[in-house]
């Protein structure tokens, strides 16, 4: 009912509507539909490096090679979708991840289960099946010179291990929709293929095994955080105070974009629990503590790279030990055993830094890079989300404080570098932007191949932050695929799960300061380089770092820019292999 205060006024407004509405005779006039994006290639320009691109959209079975053209020139079928990292290996066979299809009690962001290896012409070679009760797999695998292969997979700790290793315990504490929580830290295992199906477990290493924490003084690893930066607090990453209603609004609205993409698994919709993403109850987190989602090797130094989504941390640990080594302080060529070398991102996490010190958010696909003069470099896709209240994307190079004889490190400081030698982002911070998923590589001569996975967008840049080549990509296993198709996804919507700049406009770069030209890359390739990114207050909870899997919290009102969406083109990442590499002779011949 309205009150007499009001009911005047709104009969003021509603007369007024009425008088400007047109009469049933009156003619309106049609507003035009707003055109599709554009898919296929964009812009290709000279300048761009020579070769072709791999894909594997995360709702399809089908992994594809394409040309400059951006047009097909091959596909791989497997009867998994992506789950979530595919290689082209040098004898022209594909190392692919498949989502296990199976229940299993681990079902976060990123989840697999199985890999596959197909020869060139889809036979099926080789399988790999890493999901159980104890472990899954998920996000990303590594192949190693060797022949070997570098597995990133969950293992499963109940909430009574947690407290005896220090862990909080209302943290792990039971509630109505989980009555049996359990932790779900991060091991890298080295799997030797068994042909056609399994494999040997060669060296295993597990972040359970290089813990520290200062909440119980009876439990083990007992000691001041700051004073150990190479072990990981087993309390890193709790909110300390319960979310705002917008920030829950955000975070509900990232995990409901990756179910759309089917990253997220299918359980957790019912359940709505443990699903990878963050579901704070105060000190209360998820069961996907570290959430690693990528995995590097470097060859010449025998160095590991991970990255840790929640908490904004990329990590480096030394392969050249044994099993035995990697699970202790001592042995392996630097000296440390399974303890980390090295970290980068968010200070605050070793004692070392406060939450505005932070250099990553939520960040992607590490990868260990040699530059031309020699030095070690780490490129990174920075994600963004909550780097500011308008969050944008980058991709970095950090200079690493190595040496041949291992990294120069402060006993006090937080680690160096305090930026990127190099980072490109868009002048705009509009048309580059992917809370989740996504990656970028170095090519021969120094571009740079970015995917904004959320986007599903593929653009090569050059060191001044030029755009070269620019892609849309079309292929998914939903809706019209191939170069030219509409590109809406399910909902009728744009690309990116809105009507956006992201489908209708080329991501501007700003140009950065090129650093010296790297050396040939590795099999999957490198990205991005360096000046300081523009920085910005974070844009979450001030006593929270990140996101528990995928989902950060942050400003649940604003436009999400191709955040995340409906679009089932997404890709986790993509990989140029460029003209005359070994894998490409049956092709190119």
């Amino acid at each position: 009912m309205l009150t007499p205060s009001v009911a005047p006024i709104f009969g003021l407004l509603l007369g007024a509507s009425l008088a400007q509405a047109p009469t049933p005779q009156d003619p309106v006039e049609a507003q035009p539909e707003e055109p599709a994006s554009p898919r296929g290639l964009i812009q290709a320009s000279e300048g761009a490096v020579d070769g072709f691109t791999l894909i594997a959209p995360l709702r399809s079975t089908t992994t594809w090679l394409v040309n400059m053209q951006g047009e097909e020139v091959h596909r791989w079928e497997s009867k998994y979708t992506a789950g979530n990292s595919a290689y082209l290996l040098e004898d022209g066979s594909l190392l692919r991840c498949g989502k296990d299809t199976e229940p299993s009690s681990f079902h976060g962001g990123g989840q697999g289960g199985i890999v596959e290896r197909f020869s060139w012409e889809g036979e099926l070679l080789w399988t790999l099946d890493m999901s159980s009760e104890d472990h899954l797999h998920h996000h990303d695998i590594e192949p190693l010179p060797n022949g070997n292969i570098l597995v990133i997979a969950w293992e499963s700790r109940t909430a009574a291990e947690a407290i005896a290793a220090g862990r909080e315990p209302q943290s792990v504490e039971a509630t109505e929709e989980d009555e049996e929580f359990t932790l779900w830290p991060d091991m890298v295992l080295e799997i030797e293929p068994t042909l056609p199906v399994g494999g040997k477990t060669v060296w295993a290493w597990h972040a359970w095994d290089h813990l520290i924490q200062d909440y119980d003084d009876q439990a083990p690893h007992f000691g001041v955080i700051s004073e150990h930066p190479e072990r990981i607090d087993v309390n890193a990453g709790l909110p300390e105070r319960e979310e705002t209603a917008t920030e829950r609004r955000r975070r509900e609205e990232l995990e409901a974009e990756m179910r759309a993409l089917g990253y997220l698994g299918e359980e957790e919709e019912e359940e709505g629990d443990d699903s990878g993403a963050a579901q704070p109850r105060g000190r209360r987190a998820s069961s996907d503590w570290l959430h690693t989602n990528g995995i590097d090797y470097h060859a010449e130094t025998d160095l590991i790279a991970i990255s840790i989504r929640t908490l904004s941390e990329v990590w480096i640990i030394d392969h050249s030990t044994t099993t035995a080594e990697a699970a202790g302080t001592e042995g392996g060529r630097y000296g440390h055993g399974g303890d980390l070398l090295y970290r980068w991102g968010n200070p605050k996490h070793y004692g070392r830094g406060r939450h505005r010190d932070r250099t990553l958010f939520g960040q992607h696909d590490p990868r260990l890079v040699t530059g031309s003069d020699g030095s070690l470099r780490l490129t990174v896709f920075n994600n963004g989300e909550g780097r500011s209240k308008e969050p944008y994307s980058s991709v970095d190079e950090i200079l690493l404080p190595f040496e041949e004889g291992g990294f120069q490190l402060s006993p006090t400081e937080a680690f160096g570098p305090q930026g990127p030698v190099w980072s490109y982002s868009a002048e705009d911070k509009t048309s580059f932007f992917s809370s989740f998923i996504s990656g970028a590589h170095r090519l021969p001569g120094g571009n740079t191949l970015i995917c904004s996975g959320a986007q599903s967008r593929i653009f090569e840049v050059t060191p001044e932050g030029e755009v070269v080549w620019d892609y849309l990509n079309p292929y998914g296993d939903a809706g019209p695929e191939g170069p030219g198709a509409d590109g809406r996804g399910p909902d009728g919507r744009g690309p990116d799960g809105r009507p956006g700049p992201e489908g209708r406009g080329r991501p501007e770069g700003r140009r950065g300061r090129p650093p010296g030209r790297d050396g040939p890359p590795d099999r999957r390739g490198p990205p991005g380089r360096g000046g300081p990114p523009d920085r910005g207050g974070p844009g979450g909870p001030p006593d929270r770092d990140g996101p528990g899997g995928d989902s950060p919290p942050g400003d649940g009102n604003r436009p999400q820019r191709g955040g995340g969406g409906m679009d089932p083109h997404a890709l986790f990442r993509a990989t140029r292999i460029e003209a005359g590499y070994a894998g490409l002779s049956k092709l190119e011949g």
